[in-house]
């Protein structure tokens, strides 16, 4: 599965990089499931592997949850993206999961990501 980092699709580890004294970038396995796979652009995978881009004007922190779902609303998810951010937030009535953890518990869109993160997005929501 090709890796994301930044708005470019590469294969292996192109964007696995570091230089000491820098910030690394970070790696993320997103998932999503509950239907809120169906808010991405087809074929609609519920696993993606995310290399999200160190930033140097952020003082050298690593990226956070903001990070991420402003990542997925503009690479991932082609349209419809208010059932899944409203107000720069994850939307009520989707949970968020970090390493089986609820979010919550985590400090939410705070939460700064390191390499090896599980992170998965469920839609609690179901239609009758």
């Amino acid at each position: 599965m090709p890796l994301y980092c930044g708005s470019d699709v590469l294969q292996g580890s192109d964007c696995l990089f570091s230089t000491m004294g820098e910030a690394q970038d970070v790696r993320v396995i997103v998932e999503f499931g509950g239907g809120t796979e169906l808010l991405l652009a087809p074929p609609h995978a519920k696993t993606h592997d995310i290399v999200l881009p160190a930033s140097a004007s952020d003082g050298g922190h690593r990226p956070t949850m903001s990070t991420l779902v402003e990542y997925i609303r503009t690479h991932l998810i082609k349209e419809r993206e208010e059932l899944f951010v409203e107000n720069d937030h994850v939307r009520p009535g989707i949970l968020v999961l970090i390493n089986d953890s609820d979010w919550e518990l985590e400090g939410e869109m705070r939460y700064e990501l390191k390499s090896g993160d599980r992170v998965v997005f469920i839609s609690t929501l179901h239609g009758g």
